[in-house]
């Protein structure tokens, strides 16, 4: 997959670099986001449900199928660069943002208007092209056109939802809706739609699975979609900055309504707690939220209980899903890997 994408991306810089040097140049950041981290769930969830439905391990077919899904990395690139201006964080993976580090190259080389403006202006189009591109791999793959026929309607429906989950979270951030049910479905559609779902959704589409796996898989994603995304609320405030890449509190900073935040406000408001509450508010979407400060917040977010009700929802969604893939038709050694990605994608560390 790395060979792949590698590959394909410097066939189309060479493309970029006609047009412009300077774009060309541009293209390189995009070449090392995508590169140069991630865990590459999307593209892996797509093999193995390539494979449970039968597809083939090796073959001429088999290598269509790993381009096609390959492209799946450059949706999640187009996503997370977009998500990252949208949220104005500095640092991805350990290093700073496309529009930070655009931003950066404006104001160091002295050019004329303002370096932030440059730098969103360039992570809206080098998120574009990311979004451009995928299309451009999964439809230039070699798959048969049969099997592109039967994998639109997930190609189709993926790209759609996780811009709309995306929607619905800069939305409830602007109105502030604390409900638990709001954070959940952002979760469904900004995260486990394109995440564990419709990858599977379209790896079994292209093997020609039949009606009752694809809904199999669908509700085995759809469960660990959103448990992947509750592991990812609690990490972006517990986790440890070395690991995760990115600060310790910025969702907080950021103002997400995570269903972490949405619980703990629910408690507290139902125990009458308006101090723990209005320290909680008082956080949200608050820049300069400093350790001492943060580190209060997560107390009471234990305190609540909203860190403990979180880690059961997790893992009950994880055991439903389970429970999803084991009355299914799936063929081995997908069976096993899919229940070890499970595990592995809802107690990670980063």
């Amino acid at each position: 997959m790395e060979r792949e994408l590698a590959d394909y991306l410097q066939q189309r810089r060479a493309e970029a670099s006609a047009i412009g040097p300077v774009f060309g140049e541009a293209t390189d950041a995009l070449t090392r986001f995508v590169l140069q981290g991630g865990k590459r769930l999307r593209p892996t969830f797509a093999w193995w449900g390539w494979r449970g439905a039968g597809g083939e391990a090796t073959g001429p077919t088999a290598d269509a199928v790993l381009r096609a899904i390959s492209a799946l990395e450059l949706v999640q690139a187009s996503a997370l660069v977009h998500d990252d201006l949208m949220d104005a964080s500095a640092t991805r993976r350990g290093k700073p943002t496309v529009h930070v580090e655009f931003a950066a190259r404006h104001a160091d080389a002295g050019w004329s208007g303002r370096p932030a403006r440059f730098g969103a202006a360039t992570a809206i189009l080098l998120g574009d092209l990311a979004l451009t591109w995928a299309d451009d791999l999964f439809h230039s793959s070699g798959l048969p056109s049969a099997a592109v026929a039967r994998a639109l309607e997930p190609w189709r429906g993926m790209r759609t939802e996780v811009l709309g989950g995306q929607f619905l979270d800069v939305h409830t951030q602007a109105t502030g809706d604390e409900s638990v049910a709001a954070a959940l479905r952002i979760d469904r559609y900004k995260t486990a739609a394109y995440t564990v779902e419709r990858p599977l959704h379209l790896g079994a589409a292209l093997a020609g699975a039949d009606p009752d796996l694809v809904a199999a898989y669908r509700r085995f994603g759809a469960d660990i979609g959103v448990a992947f995304q509750l592991r990812d609320d609690l990490l972006g405030v517990y986790g440890d900055p070395a690991v995760t890449g990115k600060p310790a509190g910025d969702d907080l900073r950021e103002g997400k309504r995570t269903v972490l935040v949405a619980l703990a406000l629910q408690r507290a408001t139902e125990r009458g707690a308006d101090a723990q509450r209005d320290e909680i508010v008082s956080a949200l979407g608050d820049p300069e939220l400093d350790e001492p400060r943060l580190g209060r917040v997560r107390g009471l977010l234990n305190e609540l209980g909203a860190v403990q009700a979180v880690e059961q929802r997790i893992a009950a969604l994880t055991g439903s899903a389970l429970d999803a893939l084991s009355v299914a038709q799936v063929a081995e050694p997908a069976a096993a890997a899919l229940a070890d990605l499970a595990v592995r994608a809802t107690r990670r560390h980063s």
